[in-house]
C-alpha cells in the first residue's frame, strides 16, 4: 500500500453532512473527493474549475440588498398572523382601485 499523509479540514456539519449525502450516491467518501480534486489540480496545474464573481445587473444587486436590510431590521415590513390575513387585505387593496 502506498504511504500517504493526512489533511485535516474544518467545515460546518451542514456542510459536511451535505457532500457526504451527494458523494456517497456515486460510491465516494469525502476523502475520495479531496483525493480526486487533488489529482485534478495536478492535471490543469491549477483549481479544477474556473473562479469567477457571478455578475448581477442593478436591479438584482439593489433587491439583494433590500433583502439585507430586511434581515437586519433597517427596513420594517408589514406581518401577518395568517394567510387568509394577507391575502384579505391584497384582495382589499384591490377592489380600491
Amino acid at each position: 500500500m502506498a504511504k500517504t499523509a493526512n489533511i485535516n479540514i474544518r467545515v460546518e456539519p451542514e456542510v459536511k453532512s451535505t457532500v457526504d449525502g451527494i458523494f456517497s450516491h456515486f460510491g465516494l467518501t469525502i476523502a475520495d473527493a479531496v483525493n480526486i480534486f487533488l489529482h485534478k489540480s495536478m492535471i490543469v496545474n491549477g483549481l479544477p474549475f474556473d473562479m469567477t464573481l457571478p455578475k448581477y445587473n442593478d436591479e438584482t444587486l439593489a433587491a439583494m440588498q433590500e433583502a439585507r436590510d430586511i434581515a437586519s431590521g433597517k427596513i420594517k415590513t408589514k406581518s401577518y398572523s395568517s394567510v387568509k390575513e394577507m391575502i384579505a387585505e391584497l384582495d382589499s387593496d384591490d377592489s380600491e382601485e
